[in-house]
């Protein structure tokens, strides 16, 4: 690699680092290239990207950004998943591909401004996709018209039970 692509790549990396709001750092040692396409045509999908890095490179695209505290793991063989829109739905993935792949392993994450451990990124994972959200969310605006609706209803159903239950008693007894 030249200067010039060292530049460019840093560059793109900055701005791959700025876009993502969750970003995994994985250490891949003793994956197969195999393993390591499963895990890049698995991400394709879902809109998200895994990058083996070069470390040097990547310490120098997170220098100067929020996620500078990113640097210090930069060791060893790396790969970074930038997640898309819904950060869950990235740790969702992660998590299956670190079932499926014993050599794949969770060095570091960084979301909303906080470098995360294992766990962390995995406690991710759990959080409620986008879509179950906006479903909840819609639910929830939905019941108190509902609610309202049923109590506007419910004297004139009352009054209709009454009289049909009047109209029986009267049929019963003539």
């Amino acid at each position: 690699m030249n200067r010039t692509d060292k530049a460019e790549f840093v560059d793109q990396m900055r701005g791959q680092f700025a876009e993502a709001p969750f970003v995994v750092l994985t250490d891949f040692t003793g994956s197969t290239v195999a393993q390591m396409d499963a895990i890049r045509r698995a991400c394709e999908p879902a809109g998200l990207h895994y990058k083996v890095v070069k470390n040097t490179l990547c310490k120098l695209a997170v220098s100067g950004t929020e996620l500078e505290p990113l640097a210090e793991h930069f060791r060893g063989p790396i790969g970074v998943l930038f997640s898309g829109e819904d950060p869950a739905a990235a740790a969702k993935l992660l998590k299956g591909q670190l079932k499926d792949n014993e050599n794949l392993a969770v060095k570091a994450g960084f979301f909303e401004g906080t470098v995360l451990d294992e766990k962390g990124v995995l406690a991710i994972a759990d959080l409620p996709s986008r879509e179950e959200l906006l479903s909840t969310l819609l639910r929830t605006i939905q019941e108190g018209p509902r609610q309202i609706l049923g109590v506007l209803q419910a004297p004139a159903r009352d009054l209709l039970y009454l009289l049909k239950n009047y109209e029986a008693k009267l049929e019963e007894s003539s």
